[in-house]
């Protein structure tokens, strides 16, 4: 069954046989008294929000058989939210007519895929004394769309607010979406919602509500602390009606859910709702578009990176659920990680991020995994921060887990950069060895570890041109990312977005002699005018260096561009400096001929000097201000 958007106004229309009472129940609702000399017909009356229960203003519709035609009382019916049936609980036939008539009626007016809520009402309870509810029960398990049944007299106003107030509940609490009658059970949608809130709310892990858990629970949904002889109260239903509901004078997860299965039985759908909607459920129990997706716009020549309280979180959920406590994440506990989450939010290669000898996901790679995520693809992360509840546990949007850099231009212009993720991207020949730095990079150089079939030559695969590691930039650590860019054929030109990076690394390998003629035709076409600083590489440094057949040495080649000398990297020897250098180009982009100076160190020197300057610089504001704070 699909259901519609929950509507700004609710329009409730009342149904039925000539003479139950319909339009005495408006008027009695409006007047307050009952009215001996009612018309055919009563007109449309809008109450305002500001005098109804849900704060929505309310449109009631009266129909009169006498004065309209079927068709006319069937675009009424279109145009509804919720359908109340009256009838006379003194009149059996009235009685008998709902199930006849006006509910195959109200179906055949509806679009298929959606049926609206009916409220079945029994008036003029003043002229019997006993209940004609259980005679209902047959008509409600036969058509799931009545909501609920209820009582009530238009001449003593017995019930008649509670009627209107039901109709409204049934539009702006439904129960279809989140309760079976005819199973008298949850709906499956509604436990699975409800199993991620829990969750979500076991900060812990330990599988159990506790009673702090419960208190911070109830106040972001409610907005008020539960007292403790309730808590006391509701701890002792759950334990007498629920098989495992309370251990250890905690609330587990089938407690939890009982607790919503009794509200709902109770007719307090409106608890379930106003936590399902906390957690940003629709009334088809799916996440809202809003909740997931934030408006974050990321202008023209800036990234998205994590904020500090982003990475705080992060990092408290690795730590709830690495339950060994060993600092990383095995395939188990990676798995209930995201168990609340559609899946796992990015492809399980082993080698872009760090891990240990085994593949598991420690700190360091869990964050850098994340911090390539909110990179590349800053609508998914927040996606899934808010699938794991970032907007519940922090009170806030995912707009708070998330920091924009400025413009790299200013970065230019302010001679350093704000930025803590940098995109190095390595372009060489085919076979030169560019997969190598990157394995080099992520310490897996000489792992006795079984790569993928894709990792084998020169990693071309789409799949295996990222990773990403920490690295120490004057003692501030970075995220540097390693993007290979596939090289099919040395003719083919390279599109925008494989040249535009914070740093470049240009790779041959030294003991082929046509391999560094294609890296220097690259920078002479790509980067000699732009703003991007180089470092050329030179891999396989345990062979024979061989002379290259082209019209500049690699030496020379660099000292006529100001570049730094060619760094001859061996993976055997794991040159970490390779990387430093990388990482501290990209933080320094002014300094893009580093070699321009009296030598290269010069400008190693004075950037050094200049980031440990703004760091020291830092450390004193933020302790001015803490004085302050103080």
């Amino acid at each position: 069954m699909v259901y519609e958007s929950i509507p700004r106004t609710v329009r409730i229309i009342l149904l039925g046989e000539p003479g139950v009472g319909k339009t005495s129940l408006i008027l009695s609702l409006v007047t307050e008294e009952f009215a001996e000399h009612v018309p055919p017909k009563a007109e449309e009356i809008t109450i305002p929000a500001d005098v109804t229960p849900e704060q929505v203003p309310t449109n009631i519709v009266d129909v009169c058989l006498n004065e309209q035609t079927i068709e006319q009382v069937a675009e009424e019916i279109e145009k509804a939210h919720v359908i109340c049936i009256v009838f006379s609980v003194d009149k059996q036939e009235t009685l008998n007519k709902i199930a006849s008539y006006w509910l195959p009626f109200v179906r055949d007016s509806c679009s298929d895929d959606y049926r609206k809520p009916v409220i079945l009402v029994g008036n003029k309870i003043d002229l019997i004394d006993y209940s004609v509810i259980d005679n209902i029960w047959d008509i409600a398990e036969e058509y799931p769309e009545v909501d609920r049944c209820i009582e009530c007299s238009a001449k003593t106003l017995t019930n008649v607010s509670e009627m209107f107030y039901n109709a409204q509940k049934a539009v702006l609490h439904p129960i279809h979406p989140i309760y079976c009658i005819e199973e008298q059970e949850l709906t499956e949608r509604c436990k699975k919602a409800l199993a991620r809130i829990f969750k979500i709310c076991d900060m812990d892990g330990d599988g159990v509500l506790d009673d702090f858990e419960i208190t911070i629970f109830q106040k972001k949904c409610f907005e008020s602390p539960l007292q403790l002889q309730v808590l006391d109260e509701v701890k002792s239903v759950i334990a007498q009606n629920v098989a495992a509901g309370i251990e250890n004078d905690c609330i587990t997860m089938r407690g939890f859910i009982f607790l919503h299965c009794l509200f709902i039985q109770r007719g307090r759908n409106e608890t379930t709702w106003t936590v399902l909607r906390k957690f940003g459920y629709d009334e088809t129990l799916e996440l809202t578009h809003s909740y997931l997706y934030p408006n974050i716009k990321i202008p023209i020549g800036c990234t998205s990176e994590l904020s500090y309280k982003g990475q705080q979180f992060l990092t408290q959920l690795f730590e709830k659920y690495d339950k060994d406590k060993d600092g990383m994440l095995n395939p188990t506990e990676l798995k209930n990680v995201f168990s609340c989450c559609p899946r796992i939010p990015w492809h399980n290669l082993r080698y872009t991020v760090p891990t240990n000898e085994k593949g598991y996901l420690t700190l360091q790679g869990w964050m850098c995994r994340w911090t390539l995520m909110t990179l590349l693809d800053l609508q998914e992360t927040s996606a899934y921060l808010a699938y794991l509840g970032y907007n519940f546990l922090e009170n806030d949007t995912q707009k708070s887990a998330f920091h924009v850099t400025r413009d790299k231009k200013v970065d230019i212009a302010k001679k350093q950069s704000s930025r803590n993720v940098y995109q190095c991207h390595i372009i060489g020949p085919r076979t030169c060895g560019k997969t190598s730095i990157c394995r080099s990079f992520l310490g897996i150089a000489h792992k006795k570890i079984k790569p993928h079939s894709h990792e084998r030559g020169d990693g071309n695969s789409p799949e295996n041109t990222c990773c990403i590691n920490t690295i120490h930039v004057y003692g501030q650590e970075k995220y540097l990312i390693l993007k290979e860019i596939p090289i099919t054929r040395v003719s083919d030109p390279l599109q925008p977005h494989e040249v535009n990076c914070d740093v470049a690394c240009l790779v041959y390998d030294v003991a082929a002699s046509r391999s560094f003629e294609y890296i220097a035709r690259i920078y002479i076409k790509y980067f000699a005018e732009s703003h991007i600083p180089v470092l050329i590489v030179g891999t396989k440094g345990d062979a024979l260096i061989t002379r290259q057949e082209y019209i500049l040495q690699p030496e020379v080649f660099c000292n006529k561009y100001q570049l730094l000398a060619p760094q001859i990297f061996n993976i055997r020897e794991n040159k970490h400096d390779v990387f430093v250098k990388l990482a501290t180009m990209a933080a320094f982009p002014h300094l893009k001929h580093f070699a321009s100076m009296a030598g290269e160190n010069s400008s190693w020197w004075k950037a050094g000097i200049g980031f440990a300057a703004a760091t020291i610089m830092g450390f004193v504001l933020i302790k001015m201000l803490n004085v302050q704070r103080k």
